[in-house]
């Protein structure tokens, strides 16, 4: 783009941005190239040995890719972004290529499980330490560094399921370590963290950022330094974003703030008549005057997003025979697609935690996470009512 993206309407950086590859096209170009050729054996060996080189080999980088990196920096308002295969392959390529033996992790209590799994279980072989905090208790990060010994705090606002919210500028003041936050739950055009003094944010692209789940990936976001430091580890780690999803999620970011700003005003509604009903108890809904932590959410989100939590009060067997009683929402484990999506996460996205594990992320057996989409607000509260009046019958 010739004029700043930081003087434009996040809207119009979302219609503008990412499009160096594409020449007059409208659309984004496809790249599916594994490999580009040279001319010469020195611009091959330039080629090789530059950070982020796109037209060399895939794994370094691919002009599709690269036009999908630069939409999400200039929307998270970032110096530079890396894709990659997935959400978890973005995490992964966080902790792994910044943290190293004898490093130290503080890392919030509420979060994905596969992150957290991630923490518990592969951190440790590699004598990585990690400590969990509840990310919502003023100081708790800050108060669980290690001078010398933290590398890295990792925190996930709004969490999932329960949608916690962590305070990012509280985060974003914690000296010494480098500071990252998951923020799939709320895409750039609804939550920056890179503003609040946050190292690094990043994303499972597959969710809202694409939009249409028909991409699987992942996007981190930050400083030159940092994101060309994980260039280098990515590229050994060998999980780079596929050029086909690159180009899908280019064309989600397109229609992205229409999306979200659909979802969110749909989701406040379906929030606000789940809190009328006697059998659904705790209700979540960052947009809710009721969320514990509205006036934050509020303060650094520019809308509540399209996930709500709630529990059903007839327990597990009420859980299941709700998701299964849907019929415009889908029993599906993902979210931010225009579908709506009704999840059980102590049955799938959580299932592989311990009893105590769920219990300390706030997940009961009746918990149920909804994924708000593009129907019309209307239907959908009416085939939430029916499937919940079988859940309790």
């Amino acid at each position: 783009m010739t004029t700043d993206p930081g003087k434009l309407h996040s809207d119009t950086v979302a219609i503008r941005s990412g499009r160096r590859a594409d020449g007059n096209s409208l659309s984004p170009v496809l790249f599916p190239s594994a490999v580009f050729s040279a001319e010469t054996v020195e611009e091959a060996r330039t080629k090789a040995t530059s950070v982020g080189s796109d037209r060399f080999y895939s794994r370094y980088g691919n002009p599709t890719v690269a036009a999908f990196q630069d939409a999400i920096a200039e929307l998270e308002g970032a110096e530079a972004s890396r894709a990659f295969a997935s959400g978890m392959g973005a995490v992964s390529a966080v902790v792994l290529g910044l943290c190293s033996s004898g490093d130290h992790i503080v890392a919030q209590r509420q979060l994905y499980a596969a992150t957290q799994l991630l923490f518990q279980a592969v951190c440790p072989r590699f004598g990585i330490d990690v400590t969990f905090v509840d990310g919502t208790e003023p100081g708790a990060f800050a108060d669980a560094v290690v001078p010398g010994k933290t590398t890295l705090v990792f925190a996930e606002t709004p969490a999932n399921p329960k949608l916690d919210v962590i305070d990012l500028d509280a985060l974003g003041a914690v000296a010494g370590p480098v500071t990252v936050v998951d923020g799939t739950f709320a895409p750039p055009l609804i939550q920056q963290p890179l503003r609040h003094g946050v190292d690094l944010v990043l994303h499972s692209a597959t969710k809202g950022i694409a939009g249409h789940n028909d991409a699987t990936l992942g996007v981190v976001s930050g400083s030159s330094e940092l994101i060309n430091w994980l260039w280098g580890f990515a590229v050994l780690q060998g999980a780079p974003a596929s050029p086909y999803d690159a180009l899908n999620a280019t064309r989600g970011i397109r229609t992205l703030p229409v999306r979200l700003e659909r979802q969110a005003s749909t989701a406040l509604a379906v929030a606000t008549a789940l809190e009328e009903r006697d059998d659904v108890v705790d209700v979540r809904y960052p947009g809710l005057l009721s969320h514990p932590q509205h006036d934050l959410a509020m303060k650094q989100m520019s809308n509540g997003g399209s996930l709500i939590s709630f529990d059903l009060a007839g327990g597990i067997e009420a859980g299941c025979r709700f998701v299964e009683s849907v019929e415009i929402a889908q029993l599906a484990t993902s979210l931010g697609g225009p579908e709506t999506l009704v999840t059980h996460p102590a049955s799938t996205t959580h299932v592989n935690l311990l009893p105590d594990e769920l219990a300390a992320n706030g997940i009961g057996p009746g918990t149920i996470r909804l994924s708000v989409g593009l129907e019309h607000p209307e239907d959908l509260i009416a085939d939430l009512s029916r499937a919940l009046d079988r859940a309790r019958s």
